[in-house]
């Protein structure tokens, strides 16, 4: 059995997720990658990681996944549930079928896994659960209130969970990325486009896929969230909450100003965006 600590990254296929698989490894973890698309991370094969096919939705591939890596390992010392994606588009045009979807993903995925290590870190008495939220999770943003829904609940599952792990000797941290180079705004973008860019929300969607297009420019680069996640996973005593990327400074202002500016703000990011993208 392995004396090494012993992590499962989901969403590891790319970007952020593919980041901490690497870093944590570098480290000297254990690192199982999980995700849907398992050719996708070939090169953290070629690294040492084992990659396994991992579906945050389903229960039993949930399972099997956990179950193996406790045979193989007898242990599981950290989960980072990072796996997520992001549904944009106005509330009223977006499918409640695709906003179960997005909470099915994002809250309820890593909920699953969650419940799935718990056991194993109770036995251990130790253990860390790293959850990636997002600057979003904490500031709305127009035409991604069920993106903003998912994290704002998953930002409080962490908060309740950590006060009921506490006792176990488990800790509870979360990662609030900004702006992150990845696939993440390609794929929004072309949500919203397709739920919101004609009919009487348009000019608002056109404004919110500006600053989609305009954030991905100057894009921090996924390794400064891995550190984060190292910091997270390794440090003695480590801190409830870590933020980091372009835009993350948000956080301050949402912390100081009032309601009514942040909406102001939004209005002068929106107008902004629109003439660098032009």
């Amino acid at each position: 059995m392995s004396h090494r600590k012993v992590a499962l990254v989901t969403g590891a296929s790319s970007g952020i997720g593919n980041a901490i698989a690497r870093s944590l490894h570098r480290n000297g973890v254990t690192v199982y990658a999980g995700a849907r698309r398992v050719s996708r991370m070939n090169d953290l094969d070629d690294l040492g990681i084992t990659t396994l096919a991992l579906d945050i939705t389903d229960a039993d591939s949930v399972e099997h996944v956990v179950d193996r890596i406790v045979s193989e390992t007898g242990r599981i010392d950290i989960l980072v549930n990072n796996a997520g994606y992001g549904l944009m588009g106005a509330v009223e045009e977006v499918p409640l079928e695709q906003a179960q979807d997005q909470f099915d993903v994002n809250l309820f995925g890593a909920a699953r896994l969650i419940q799935s290590v718990l056991p194993m870190m109770r036995q251990q008495h130790a253990g860390r659960i790293v959850n990636v939220t997002s600057v979003d999770g904490k500031v709305a943003q127009p035409f991604g209130a069920w993106y903003v829904a998912s994290k704002f609940a998953l930002e409080g599952l962490s908060d309740a969970l950590r006060l009921e792990l506490a006792p176990q000797g488990i800790h509870v941290a979360v990662i609030e990325p900004g702006a992150i180079q990845s696939e993440w705004a390609d794929i929004a973008a072309d949500h919203l486009r397709a739920t919101s860019a004609h009919g009487p929300y348009e000019a608002g969607a056109s404004r919110a896929a500006a600053i989609l297009k305009a954030v991905k420019q100057f894009s921090s680069k996924p390794q400064v969230i891995a550190r984060l996640v190292d910091k997270a996973a390794l440090a003695r005593r480590p801190k409830t909450r870590y933020s980091a990327g372009a835009g993350s400074q948000v956080l301050w202002a949402r912390r100081f100003l009032s309601d009514k500016a942040m909406d102001h703000l939004w209005q002068l990011i929106g107008k902004t965006a629109e003439q660098i993208t032009r």
